[in-house]
């Protein structure tokens, strides 16, 4: 991924502000009463809005194994996503996700809720419009702007030359991920190549231990396992897996790899430091 220059962020800035003046909703005056419902919305309020103008986020925003701002979060009274309770709240704007409760989402509009509807990222280039998106939503524009400026330059002096190891996701009931995802563009962006190109795989699912084994990366990603047992997880201690690991190297991907936001520069850092650490072996 090349890096980005000063003249085409502030062109892709300025395109995205007016990409979002024009479909802006109606209302004109500055919500007071925010509540987010979604886990990547939970995170871009809490970076973008005033002081007291965000009320609620979801209760998943708190969960240390998901969530890169739990610990933010936990200063924020928690919502479970129900329609009854986020009305009872009386929120001027409700942030929410494409794939949000279709019936949670339909009775707030009906109640006469603005329900604001933000799509997920699968690109990083895409971190930017989310920003400035959300930050019209809460009337947050220069918070956002200069938000979605740091992200771009943090993001240019992290971007590497795809010339690294070979990588592969590889997680509970043998998942791994495709060339369409945003994880695949963290991987890249740090300098990995993705086994995924090679063996064709542009969308995301079951991939076969023995495919994985013969295809042989430098670097398998993984998650962290929950407490407890589960058998989707047993394939992570696999002997062949664990052989495989052993031969190269593991990374543990965390909260900060699952939403499109300026926290994916926390997955990338760590990324490009253990590219730069097998390189100088």
């Amino acid at each position: 991924m090349a890096s980005v220059r000063p003249s085409s962020r502030v062109i892709r800035l300025g395109a995205a502000a007016a990409f979002v003046a024009a479909a802006a909703p109606s209302w004109a005056d500055m919500p007071e009463r925010v509540v987010s419902i979604n886990l990547c919305t939970d995170q871009l309020a809490m970076m973008l809005a005033a002081p007291g103008q965000l009320i609620s986020v979801s209760d998943i925003a708190t969960d240390p194994l998901i969530s890169p701002m739990h610990m933010v979060a936990a200063a924020y009274p928690a919502n479970f996503g129900g329609a009854e309770e986020i009305y009872l709240l009386r929120p001027d704007l409700v942030l929410a996700g494409v794939y949000s409760d279709p019936a949670v989402v339909s009775m707030l509009r009906r109640l006469g809720v603005e329900v604001a509807q933000i799509d997920i990222v699968s690109g990083l280039d895409q971190v930017t419009d989310r920003l400035v998106e959300v930050g019209a939503l809460l009337h947050r524009e220069d918070e956002a702007a200069a938000r979605a400026e740091a992200f771009e330059t943090d993001l240019a002096a992290l971007t590497r030359p795809e010339t690294g190891p070979r990588a592969a996701f590889y997680y509970p009931n043998g998942y791994s991920l495709g060339t369409g995802t945003l994880s695949h563009e963290i991987l890249t962006t740090a300098g990995f190549r993705h086994i995924a190109d090679e063996l064709g795989r542009d969308s995301s699912g079951r991939l076969a231990l023995e495919l994985l084994a013969v295809a042989a990366p430098d670097v398998v990603i993984s998650t962290g396992t929950y407490p407890g047992n589960s058998r989707s997880e047993d394939i992570l201690h696999h002997p062949a897996l664990e052989a495989l690991i052993a031969a190269g190297q593991g990374h543990i991907s965390g909260p900060d790899w699952v939403c499109g936001t300026p926290q994916v520069l926390t997955a990338l850092s760590d990324l490009t430091t253990l590219r730069d650490s097998m390189e100088a072996e």
